[in-house]
């Protein structure tokens, strides 16, 4: 957490709280520190103690639900257990409070470039990180044999389901089923 041991204790789940309902119910552009701390119960200048922007704030809160709600595999992965994962990717971005976060952070990110930083160094780098590990793990087991390389076979099958959230559109019940069919090419049972 950017806060700190100080932040995370004292005030840091009340601040990430705020910021998540807030940001679900106004928005990004009517997210300000000002609200946050009014809804957390605590002074703006505490929070620009701990975190020095909204983007800061709402990193800590997607990287802490993310790790709780939709935790990438560790153990053995097998084309049921990477089906199983982009299935829970799909609903944290669609019904989860914190997908809106990261759907919001992704479309903020086009237009900053401090945010595109930070959301890169702090979200999506690791994230990816844990990904491809997942999908060299089900390659070195044999359960899958991807088309493309690691970071292409990333990109086409979380890309859709993302491209769906961010529009709007309801992401099909046959979608992921299909990437990972096609993309993945699961051993055959």
């Amino acid at each position: 957490m950017a806060g700190g041991l100080f932040a995370d204790r004292f005030c840091g789940p009340a601040v990430l709280h705020a910021a998540d309902d807030l940001l679900v119910e106004h928005g990004f552009g009517a997210l300000t520190i000002e609200a946050i701390a009014r809804r957390a119960g605590v002074a703006k200048q505490t929070i620009y103690r701990w975190w020095p922007s909204k983007v800061e704030i709402l990193l800590d809160t997607l990287i802490e639900d993310s790790n709780k709600r939709l935790p990438v595999p560790t153990e053995k992965p097998t084309a049921e257990s990477i089906r199983g994962y982009l299935r829970g990717f799909a609903r944290f971005l669609t019904r989860d409070p914190a997908g809106k976060v990261l759907l919001a952070l992704i479309a903020e990110a086009q237009h900053d470039p401090d945010t595109a930083k930070s959301f890169h160094e702090r979200y999506l780098g690791p994230r990816r990180g844990q990904e491809r590990d997942m999908l060299a793990r089900g390659i070195d087991a044999g359960e899958v044999s991807p088309r493309l390389g690691p970071d292409a076979t990333i990109d086409a099958l979380v890309g859709p389901i993302v491209y769906c959230a961010l529009t709007g559109s309801s992401i099909p019940r046959g979608l992921v089923d299909t990437l990972v069919e096609d993309l993945l090419r699961p051993r055959p049972n």
